[in-house]
C-alpha cells in the first residue's frame, strides 16, 4: 500500500476488541454509565390498519414511578415527517399492526412495562390487506430498486429464444419473510445537554444516524452527537435509523434532566427495525443440448409498505451471472398494510440467487450436464448486461476447487441413488456472489503520537465483524509500522464522517480512507514527522469505476441427508470456496464467511416469519417459535478462498467478506435435497413434511 512489503495485512493478530468482549467490558448501546436513567417502554397498535379514536393514559400515569406518556395527543410535532417511518406520535393513522402508538417513560423498566400495559388504545378499524402474491392486479413498478439499479432489463429476444430451445424451464420459487435478530436488540440511551442531543445508538453508522436524528428533530448535525464504539450483530437491521431511536429523544425531551433508555424486546423488533421481504421469483431458461444457455428470464415479485417504499433488488445477480444473448428481468412490488422491509444480509443477493440457483440444478439435470459443468459452460467473457469487462472473476477457480476439496466427482448424479440407515443422501452446489460496493463520504485522519506510534480517526463501526482490528491493520501496513503502534478510534460522530456499514463496504470505504490519510501524512512530513503533525483525507475516486464490472464470487457444496420415513432434514456438511480478493485477516474472513453459510442454512431448513394474514402480524415473533441454527444444526461448515490479485477494486486489492457467505447457501441444500430424495422443493424453508410423499 505504500510500497513497503506487508507486515499483517494477511495475518491474524488477536482482535483488538476481544478482550473487552470476553470480560464483559466493552459497553453497548444499553450499557452505558448515564446517571440516574429513566426507561422507555412502547405501545403498539393491535390492528393492521385504522385510526386511532383513542389512547387513555390515565392509569397508566396514575402508576407511581412514572414520569410521562407519549401519544399523538401529546407529543411535540417533528420538524420532518418525511420519513414516514421515524414520524413518531405525528398522525392518528395506523398503517399496520405493531406501529407505535404511545410510550411511556418511568423509573425502571419494569414500572414502564406495567404501566405501558395499562394504556388503553382504541382503534377504528379499516379492512387491510397484507398478502403477497404473483397475481394482483395492483402490482407496481419502482422507478427503480435499492441502489439506484434499473427496475427492469431486456436484451435481445427472449421469448424467441425459449420457444426454440431444446431444454427449457419455467417454474417458480418462493423465499419467506425473515426477520433480523442480531444478539443485542436494537437499544437506545438518549439525553440532553445543554440543547445538545447525546445518543448511544446500537447503529450500523453513527453519522448516518445523527443525519437523520437532525433532520427529523429539527437540529443542526453538530449539536446531535452519537457513540458507538461496540455492536451486538446487525445484518442490515441497524443499517437505517428506525422509530425507537426518534422516541428515545423525544422521551428523554419530556424528562428534563433526566437520560433514558429505550431498549427493544425481542418481539417488538419483529415489526419495528426491518426485515427481509418475501420474493415469489419466476425464473424461464433455456439451452441446447449441451447445457449452454440461450435465454435467462427472472420476474421477481416483493412486497413493501404503504408508508414507505423499499424495493428488494432481487434480479440484480440474474443480470450478470451466466452468459446468455437474450435475457430480462423484471421487479414488481405489492403494497400492503405491513412494516417497512429493509436491508437484510445480502439483500438482493440472497434471496434473487435462490431461484436462479435451484433453476440451473433443474436445467441441468433435465439436459444431462453436471451442475459444476453446467456453470462453467455458461462462464461469460464479461458482464453480460453491461459489457464491462470483470476487474476479476473466478467463479471456474471457486466451482473447481470447492469440487476437489468436497469430493464432487464420487458424486453419483441419480437422485434417490444413496441410501444410510434410513437416511437418503444427497450432494448439491450453488454459485454465490456479491458485488464490491464502495460507499462515499468517509474522512480518516492519522496523528503522529510519538516515536513510531500513530493515532487514526475514523467514524466506523464494527459490528463484530472485526474492523477495530481490520483497519488498524490496513494503516499499520499503510505506515510501515508493527500492529501495535497504532490506535484506532472509530464508532464515534466526534471523529471524522464515514459511511454506514453496510454492502460489505467497510474495509474497501474505509481502508481506502486510512491509506489515503496516510498517504497525505507522508507527502507533508515524510518520514520524520514531529510532534502535532497530522494529516486528513477523504475516500478517493477509483480511476477503475466505471471501467470494470466489480463482484466476488463463490461456489457453496452441500450434503443433506432426509429420513425415509420422517422426512427430517439434516445438512452435516458444507463447504465453500470464495474469491474475495485479498484477505486482510484470514481469521475474521473465515468467521464471517462461516457465519454466511450458517445464517444460510438457517434459512433453508427453518427461517420463516408466520403471517396472520386476519390480523396482520407475525404470530412467531420470539426464539421460542421463530426458529434459526443452532450449533446442533451445522456440524461441520468449511469456508475456503482462492488467492485472487485485484488491482482494480481499492489500494488494498480487497472485495468483502461480510455477505456473500450466505449468498446460494440455500439453494445449494434445496439441489442437495432433490439429489437425495427425488424431491424437487421450489419453497422456503424445506420442513420435514415436502418429504413425506413418494417422489413425482
Amino acid at each position: 500500500m505504500t510500497g513497503l512489503p506487508p507486515r499483517v495485512v494477511g495475518r491474524s493478530p488477536r482482535r483488538v476488541d476481544g478482550p473487552a468482549k470476553v470480560t464483559g467490558t466493552a459497553r453497548y448501546a444499553g450499557d452505558q454509565h448515564v446517571v440516574d436513567p429513566a426507561h422507555v417502554h412502547l405501545v403498539q397498535a393491535e390492528a393492521a390498519r385504522g385510526v386511532l379514536s383513542g389512547v387513555d393514559v390515565d392509569a397508566a400515569v396514575a402508576l407511581d414511578g412514572v414520569l410521562a406518556v407519549l401519544t399523538p395527543d401529546s407529543a411535540p410535532r417533528l420538524a420532518s415527517t418525511e420519513d414516514a417511518e421515524l414520524a413518531a406520535f405525528q398522525s392518528h393513522d395506523v398503517a399496520f399492526r405493531g406501529q407505535v402508538v404511545a410510550a411511556v417513560v418511568a423509573r425502571t423498566r419494569e414500572t414502564a412495562r406495567e404501566a405501558a400495559a395499562l394504556v388503553r388504545v382504541t382503534i377504528d378499524q379499516r379492512p387491510h390487506d397484507v398478502h403477497l402474491s404473483a397475481d394482483r392486479d395492483d402490482l407496481y413498478a419502482p422507478e427503480q430498486v435499492n441502489g439506484g439499479a434499473e427496475t427492469d432489463t431486456w436484451r435481445g429476444d427472449p421469448g424467441t429464444a425459449l420457444a426454440h430451445s431444446p431444454f427449457t424451464l419455467d417454474q417458480t420459487y418462493t423465499t419467506a419473510w425473515y426477520n433480523n435478530n442480531p444478539m443485542e436488540p436494537h437499544t437506545t440511551t438518549a439525553l440532553w445537554l445543554d440543547g445538545d442531543l447525546v445518543l448511544y445508538d446500537s447503529t450500523q453508522g453513527v453519522h448516518t444516524t445523527r443525519a437523520a436524528a437532525a433532520e427529523v428533530l429539527g437540529l443542526a448535525p453538530e449539536h446531535v452527537h452519537v457513540i458507538c464504539p461496540h455492536v451486538g450483530g446487525g445484518f442490515g437491521s441497524k443499517g437505517t435509523p428506525h422509530v425507537h431511536t426518534i422516541i428515545a429523544a423525544m422521551a428523554a425531551r419530556a424528562v428534563p434532566g433526566t437520560p433514558v433508555k429505550l431498549a427493544l424486546t425481542r418481539q417488538q423488533m419483529f415489526s419495528l427495525v426491518g426485515y427481509r421481504t418475501p420474493t415469489v421469483q419466476r425464473v424461464r431458461l433455456g439451452c441446447d443440448a449441451d447445457g449452454v444457455l440461450a435465454a435467462v428470464a427472472l420476474d421477481a415479485v416483493s412486497q413493501t409498505s404503504r408508508v414507505k417504499e423499499f424495493a428488494e433488488q432481487t434480479c440484480l445477480p440474474t443480470r450478470m451471472m451466466y452468459a446468455a444473448p437474450n435475457r430480462r428481468t423484471t421487479h414488481r412490488l405489492a403494497a400492503l398494510d405491513v412494516p417497512v422491509p429493509a436491508w437484510m444480509r445480502a439483500p438482493g443477493e440472497c434471496p434473487g440467487m435462490f431461484g436462479p440457483e435451484v433453476a440451473v440444478d433443474e436445467l441441468a439435470h433435465a439436459c444431462g450436464v453436471d451442475p459444476v459443468e453446467f456453470r462453467i459452460r455458461n462462464e461469460p467473457d464479461v458482464e453480460p448486461e453491461s459489457g464491462k469487462p470483470f476487474s476479476s472473476r473466478n467463479l471456474v477457480a471457486c466451482l473447481r476447487e470447492g469440487a476437489r476439496r468436497f469430493g464432487w466427482a464420487d458424486r453419483d448424479p441419480t437422485p434417490r441413488a444413496r441410501e444410510e440407515a434410513g437416511w437418503l443422501v444427497g450432494t448439491g452446489v450453488a454459485a454465490s456472489t456479491y458485488p464490491v460496493s464502495r460507499m462515499p463520504g468517509s474522512v480518516a485522519e492519522v496523528r503522529w503520537t510519538g516515536p513510531g506510534r500513530y493515532l487514526v480517526r475514523i467514524g466506523a463501526a464494527d459490528l463484530g465483524t472485526g474492523a477495530w482490528t481490520s483497519l488498524a491493520q490496513i494503516a499499520a501496513d499503510a505506515l510501515g509500522v508493527d500492529f501495535n503502534d497504532v490506535e484506532l478510534r472509530i464508532g464515534d460522530t466526534a471523529l471524522p464522517p464515514a459511511s454506514v456499514a453496510g454492502g460489505s463496504s467497510g474495509t474497501t470505504s474505509w481502508g481506502s480512507t486510512i491509506v489515503a490519510a496516510v498517504e497525505a501524512f507522508r507527502e507533508e512530513f515524510g518520514d520524520d514527522p514531529a510532534e502535532g503533525a497530522r494529516a486528513r483525507a477523504g475516500m478517493p475516486d477509483n480511476p477503475a469505476d466505471g471501467t470494470y464490472a466489480m463482484h466476488a464470487f463463490g461456489a457453496q457444496f452441500a450434503e443433506v441427508r432426509v429420513h425415509r420415513d420422517t422426512g427430517e432434514v439434516r445438512v452435516p456438511r458444507l463447504l465453500g470456496v470464495f474469491a474475495v480478493g485479498r484477505v486482510v485477516n484470514p481469521r475474521l474472513a473465515r468467521s464471517q464467511l462461516v457465519g454466511g453459510m450458517t445464517m444460510g442454512l438457517s434459512m433453508a431448513l427453518h427461517e420463516h416469519s408466520v403471517v396472520d394474514e386476519r390480523f396482520g402480524h407475525v404470530v412467531n415473533h420470539d426464539f421460542a417459535e421463530y426458529h434459526i441454527a443452532t450449533n446442533a444444526d451445522v456440524p461441520h461448515v468449511e469456508a475456503h478462498w482462492v488467492e485472487e490479485h485485484d488491482p482494480h477494486t481499492n489500494p488494498m486489492g480487497t472485495k468483502g467478506v461480510g455477505e456473500i457467505g450466505i449468498v446460494g447457501t440455500a439453494a445449494a441444500i434445496a439441489n442437495a435435497a432433490h439429489h437425495a430424495t427425488g424431491v424437487r422443493v421450489r419453497d422456503l424453508p424445506l420442513t420435514l413434511d415436502r418429504f413425506l410423499d413418494p417422489p413425482p
